[in-house]
């Protein structure tokens, strides 16, 4: 898609780059900014020339992901085996073709926040926080569950960037099990869950079946009657054409019950 309205491009190579004109707009990967009309966009700001790493260690032994990082260098960083398959599975759940997971970057999946935006889904499973920069220096960090507001909704500020998505330590040893449904083999995700096994409880992350993420917490060995009601606690669902409502509050709820019993069953071996 040619951006007809585009009349500047400009490489950011510092920090104090990033302050907008008005009419201007980040690129990255760019592969949903360039898949429809944006009227509004006069000015493009390439980020790819500040030179973020990818994937980076942190000193607590966590990981910084780059804001600019692709879909397929999340894919072939070499993960812990806690969340190797757990990385593997939310990319592939974007079902997109392997010349956009070249291209599109995590920052652009987090910023866009669609329902079904699948790294969503996986840095609000792994408790990850979003670091927002603005040019004049200052930094805000929110967790990703919080982050993200609506469809398509962000907490993100005017003039404010996303640098990062910064994963704790203790959420790449945990264990994962996950599930994910569409309509259709090959189809946009309708519901996914996560679950996460911490020390003193189990979590339950819900995406694409809600407007934004939604974070359960279960006590350890939770009963199908307690997750049933945890998840009954949801407080609003989201429908399209990719799934009703009520279709996708049961598929949550079952997913949601084989998870918890899968990490109810490896704990027990």
């Amino acid at each position: 898609m040619d951006l007809a309205s585009v009349a500047s491009y400009r490489l950011a190579r510092s920090r104090a780059d990033l302050a907008l004109a008005p009419g201007e707009t980040y690129v990255a990967g760019g592969t949903w900014l360039f898949s429809e009309p944006q009227p509004a966009v006069t000015g493009l700001v390439d980020l790819a020339p500040l030179g973020w790493a990818p994937v980076a260690a942190l000193p607590d032994g966590g990981v910084s992901i780059a804001a600019t990082c692709t879909i397929e260098q999340l894919q072939t960083h070499p993960w812990p085996a806690s969340v190797a398959a757990l990385v593997r599975q939310c990319c592939d759940a974007l079902l997109m073709s392997f010349k956009v997971q070249h291209t599109a970057t995590i920052g652009g999946n987090h910023a866009l926040s669609l329902p079904a935006a699948a790294t969503v889904s996986l840095t609000s499973a792994l408790a990850a926080e979003v670091v927002l920069w603005h040019a004049d220096g200052a930094e805000r960090r929110v967790p990703v569950v919080d982050f993200v507001v609506g469809a398509g909704r962000t907490v993100r500020a005017a003039g404010e960037t996303i640098r990062a998505i910064e994963v704790p330590a203790a959420s790449l040893t945990a264990r994962y099990a996950f599930r994910r449904i569409s309509l259709t083999d090959l189809g946009r995700s309708s519901a996914v869950v996560i679950a996460r096994q911490d020390p003193d409880a189990v979590v339950v992350t819900i995406t694409a079946a809600t407007p934004r993420p939604t974070v359960l917490r279960l006590p350890p060995g939770a009963s199908p009657a307690q997750v049933a009601a945890a998840v009954a606690t949801v407080p609003e669902w989201f429908g399209d054409p990719h799934g009703a409502v009520d279709w996708r509050r049961a598929q949550t709820e079952r997913m949601a019950l084989e998870a918890v019993a899968e990490l109810a069953g490896e704990a027990s071996r």
